[in-house]
């Protein structure tokens, strides 16, 4: 889309320009590597001040995005965005390899490693096999008939927390 509006200011590494000379110099930061907003708490340090402004989230613990529909807050936007998948069941995160769908981004990451590891824990029952030790005891769960994940609404109980949240959708 052309405003009008020519793109005075250009960068000398990458193929870009900008309309303002700040801009540009808020780019050229990126190249350089210099980090001039400080956090006073732990010393890291960021190219922009929004940048610092969200990490200092971290030390106050506010969270100013909120669920509208469970009231849980978040300190980041994106995640307050892939928290309402679980109320939507919305999985746009799908897995090249065998098509399994996922709710947020790093769900997928963690399944795509199951992939590729080696799968050294082994069910003593069934003989089937994990990529993580994690992964082996929520597995015992359907051995075992524990149901750690209770519904706060009609006190049902689920072996997973994802089968937890998708009953909590009836209740909606």
């Amino acid at each position: 889309m052309d405003l009008g509006i020519d793109k005075l200011f250009k960068c000398d590494i990458f193929d870009q320009s900008f309309i303002d000379r700040s801009y540009l110099r808020k780019h050229i930061m990126m190249h350089t590597g210099e980090k001039p907003f400080k956090c006073m708490v732990c010393d890291k340090s960021f190219n922009r001040n929004a940048h610092l402004k969200i990490h200092i989230r971290i030390h106050t613990g506010a969270k100013p995005y909120q669920c509208l529909v469970c009231n849980q807050s978040f300190g980041h936007k994106s995640s307050l965005d892939n928290h309402i998948n679980i109320h939507t069941g919305e999985k746009s995160f799908k897995c090249e390899i065998c098509n399994q769908s996922f709710n947020d981004k790093s769900n997928l990451s963690r399944h795509i490693g199951t992939h590729y590891k080696d799968k050294s824990y082994q069910c003593e029952i069934c003989n089937q096999s994990f990529s993580q030790d994690r992964y082996l005891k929520v597995h015992m769960r359907i051995h075992t008939g524990e149901k750690p994940f209770k519904c706060e609404i009609c006190n049902q109980s689920f072996n997973d927390k994802s089968n937890l949240n998708r009953h909590i959708k009836i209740h909606v």
